[in-house]
This record gives C-alpha cells, sequence and structure tokens, in this order.
C-alpha cells in the first residue's frame, strides 16, 4: 500500500528535475531554476518531517502509574 511518504519520496526528485525544466523552458536561467527546484523539494521533505511528521504508534517510552506520574520503561545507564 503505498502511503504518504512514499509519494513524498516520489515527488522530492520530480518536483527538483520538473520545477527547474519548467522554469528553464519558461526562459529562466538555469543557475536560478536550479536553486528553486530545489527550494521545493526541501519545502516537501519538510512538509513531511515538521508538519506531517512521522508518529510510532505501536509503542510507548514511558508507562503510567496510578497515582499519575510517568516512569521511564527503558533502563538507566549509569557513568560508572
Amino acid at each position: 500500500m503505498t502511503g504518504y511518504y512514499d509519494f513524498i519520496l516520489g515527488l522530492i526528485p520530480l518536483a527538483l528535475v520538473g520545477v527547474t525544466g519548467v522554469l528553464n523552458v519558461a526562459g529562466l536561467a538555469v543557475t536560478m531554476a536550479v536553486p528553486l527546484g530545489a527550494g521545493v523539494a526541501v519545502l516537501l521533505v519538510g512538509h513531511a518531517l515538521f508538519v506531517n511528521g512521522p508518529v510510532d504508534s505501536g509503542s510507548s517510552s514511558s508507562a503510567t502509574s496510578a497515582h499519575g506520574s510517568t516512569r521511564s520503561s527503558s533502563p538507566v545507564n549509569s557513568a560508572d
């Protein structure tokens, strides 16, 4: 099943090459079209990471006790 991140991984190079090509055909110099195409690709990556970020819903890193306090379920590493 293709998900959101599969589409993003396909759109990143497509945006870089496609936007650069369209801008170049429209008359913009390659030295200006490439950074604009890369900017669109960076926006896609930023959206995938920060706006619609990946969430691990399978496990939780802290357990809640009956009193409402949280405690870490991972072992404590000692500096000794």
